[in-house]
């Protein structure tokens, strides 16, 4: 699993909203226009008959959705060749149709996806729609499938569906998400497929039709029964019955897991970037509720997938509100679950695949929550299935990717217990393996911004160690690739990325005493951040970014004696700050909260405004003590920072006694037999020299003055 560089004293947290679509309710003389390749005929006469024939349940008609009142019927269906009139300009007719359509169902198959007529059916209803209107009919092949080396002609999915229109009717370069219906054999199964995508032109639950249709049904069946019940014997009767409690039993266990992996794919899919983690607590519990009843011992590998799957989904949500406890206790369920899954089928990489993104999780969490060793062992252990599920699959990159993922986790958990060395090694694996593959597909914009995030983590463990000139290198080659990688794809992460990369670089220079080249590079990280917050002004991680950054400029400046303009660019930082939203990362937020007192403290100092900067210090302190990250470690030092900056502005405000007592506390809490950071150690020195223990400090200032670090006093 991915994971960002870090830069010291920020944390990141992604974020982001999206608006669920809504389908206006038109005038419209057909209900859906039916687009298909004419090699798929047999399949589209299928669902055109269907369609026309379905009759919507009696309790759904009439009520009204985001999608318009529910119809009793979804007639007429618009089919190209076949509704057209004898007349002239057939481009001309199908324009108009698709004007006069509220829906398009587009029948998905490889030849759909190359041609020409299809494709621009749909580039022509989606310039004049959104795309909750446009629904996908798997047909064959494999959705996306263009994005897979190897695999491009199984794409099923025409270009114009693959990707987003903006309101002007062009096309953007963000992926589509189309609701889609599975009618593959193997798939959904093809009446779940079909109320499926009845579900979604009508703009009800699947799970709620389902049930209808299956009511109507039986009662269909039991009309039926006890007709043939009336000419019966009865050992034939009892005999009908059993087989058709069996069919029915089986017929009802298939649906059911059918409306399981929609609610676990394509709804969570639609409700995890909204963030309703209600809803999505609501999908979990009833597909746990579901296999409740199940004998867990019977479950097909699949169930157990699937069940897993929900844990899961129900972790993320606990893990979103914060419980990491609660969290924890799911993640380990799933990761049993999945765990007797490869039990079943050891050498099957798609059930090791699985098994390991559960492990993954319980490392991520055990790291969230600050126990670094817990999330070491979980890391290790998912790096021992990314290596058996690539040696079964050698090939095949994901499972490639898996392992870079996995050492570069291990190294991250070994830099948070401050086992450096170990971590770079990690770290330099990791590199020489994206490095091989951005090489090899330069066009892959996710294996280049791998090697970037892989190159910001070599950056820091060269850094943690003091090896400064390493560090710039790394730096420089993370903004060289994402430069790239902005140029050739406007990627708006990429350009967040650029942000962190130009401070990491910028505080490294400043670390060795190029300040001038540093503050250049903390200036560019302001300049990226503010050239791209207008993009998407409520995104709360992109703020974060910006506020990091102008701090970060603010305490270079302020080392400089250039007050001024470090107290512009701190009260920049803090605005951003105080506009970050209350359900942001709480870790994250603390911190920037944290080094915006810190900021306003100093100033105050240097101002000469003893009362306020105590007053600032105090708040700076109170937030390093409620602080609580990943780096347990480094939480210390950051305590100890505080301290150090109330005893300097007690000792300013001529309370010696008071500062003497602050500077003690601070040196209490510096960790004992622990590799210290350069920034760390020169914390430790100077609260030695404070305490007027110089024999104590000497040595370690000797030892930042060889590695070239620039000591503050």
């Amino acid at each position: 699993m991915v994971k960002l560089a870090r830069l010291p004293a920020f944390d990141r947290s992604p974020e982001a909203q999206v608006d669920a679509p809504r389908v206006p309710r038109l005038r419209t003389r057909y209900y859906a226009f039916l687009s298909y390749s004419h090699k798929d005929k047999e399949l589209a006469d299928w669902l055109h008959r269907e369609l026309e024939r379905f009759r919507v349940p009696h309790a759904l008609a009439g009520k009204l959705t985001a999608n318009g009142v529910v119809p009793r019927r979804l007639t007429p269906i618009f089919r190209d060749q076949h509704d057209l009139s004898a007349g002239g300009d057939l481009a001309e007719e199908i324009k108009a149709a698709l004007a006069a359509s509220q829906f398009l169902v587009v029948l998905c198959s490889p030849t759909a996806a190359v041609s020409k007529w299809t494709n621009q059916e749909i580039e022509s209803f989606k310039r004049t729609r959104p795309e909750g209107c446009v629904i996908a009919a798997v047909a064959s092949g494999e959705p996306f499938a263009s994005d897979i080396q190897g695999r491009e002609r199984e794409e099923c999915f025409p270009p114009a569906l693959r990707y987003k229109y903006d309101r002007r009717g062009h096309q953007t370069a963000k992926r589509a998400e189309p609701l889609a219906a599975d009618f593959r054999e193997g798939g959904e199964g093809k009446r779940l497929a079909f109320l499926k995508l009845v579900a979604g032109m009508l703009g009800v639950g699947l799970d709620e039709l389902v049930q209808r249709d299956q009511t109507r049904r039986h009662r269909q069946l039991a009309w039926l029964a006890a007709g043939s019940l009336a000419g019966m014997a009865v050992t034939s009767t009892l005999a009908v019955a059993a087989f058709q409690a069996r069919d029915a039993a089986r017929d009802q266990r298939r649906e059911a897991e059918g409306l399981v992996e929609f609610m676990l794919g394509d709804l969570r899919a639609k409700l995890e970037p909204i963030g309703r983690l209600d809803a999505l607590d609501g999908v979990g519990s009833r597909v746990l509720a579901y296999y409740q009843k199940q004998d867990t011992s019977e479950l097909s590998d699949e169930a157990l997938v699937q069940r897993s799957s929900a844990l899961n989904l129900m972790a993320e949500v606990a893990l979103g509100r914060g419980n990491t406890d609660e969290a924890q206790n799911l993640y380990q369920q799933a990761v049993a679950g999945t765990a007797e899954a490869v039990r079943r089928s050891p050498a099957d990489p798609q059930r090791l695949y699985d098994h390991a993104q559960n492990v993954f999780w319980v490392g991520e969490v055990a790291r969230i929550a600050g126990r670094p060793t817990q999330s070491e062992a979980a890391y290790r252990e998912y790096k021992r299935i990314a290596d058996r599920m690539s040696a079964l699959a050698p090939d095949n990159l994901k499972y490639r990717m898996e392992v870079l993922y996995a050492d570069e986790d291990v190294g991250i958990s070994l830099y948070d217990q401050h086992r450096f060395d170990e971590a770079a090694e990690r770290f330099a694996t990791a590199a020489v393996t994206i490095e091989k593959l951005a090489s090899l597909y330069p066009d892959k914009m996710t294996y280049q911004k791998e090697f970037a995030t892989v190159q910001a983590w070599v950056a820091d463990a060269a850094r943690a160690r003091g090896d400064f000139a390493a560090a710039v290198a790394g730096r420089r080659n993370q903004i060289r690739v994402l430069e790239r990688v902005v140029a050739n794809s406007r990627d708006s992460g990429a350009r967040a990325s650029l942000i962190t990369a130009h401070q990491g670089l910028g505080v490294a220079l400043v670390d060795r005493g190029e300040v001038d080249e540093g503050l250049r590079e903390l200036h560019a990280a302001v300049d990226e951040a503010e050239g791209l917050i207008p993009v998407e002004r409520d995104n709360a991680q992109w703020k974060s970014l910006a506020a990091a950054a102008h701090l970060d400029l603010a305490r270079a400046l302020l080392s400089l004696d250039r007050g001024q303009e470090s107290a512009d660019q701190a009260a920049a930082g803090c605005a951003m700050t105080a506009s970050l939203p209350p359900a942001f990362a709480t870790s994250s937020r603390t911190r920037l909260q944290m080094n915006c007192a810190m900021m306003r403290s100093r100033l105050a100092l240097a101002s000469g405004s003893s009362a306020q900067a105590v007053q600032f210090a105090q708040q700076a302190l109170a937030l390093a003590q409620k602080q609580r990250s990943e780096d347990p470690i480094s939480d210390r030092y950051r305590t100890a920072s505080m301290y150090r900056l109330l005893g300097d502005v007690r000792q300013a405000g001529g309370d010696a006694a008071g500062a003497q007592a602050a500077w003690r506390s601070g040196l209490d809490h510096i960790p004992a037999h622990v590799a210290e950071r350069p920034w760390e150690s020169n914390e430790h020195s100077v609260l030695l020299r404070r305490l007027g223990r110089l024999e104590e400090a000497a040595p370690i200032a000797a030892r930042l003055d060889a590695m070239g670090y620039r000591r503050t006093t």
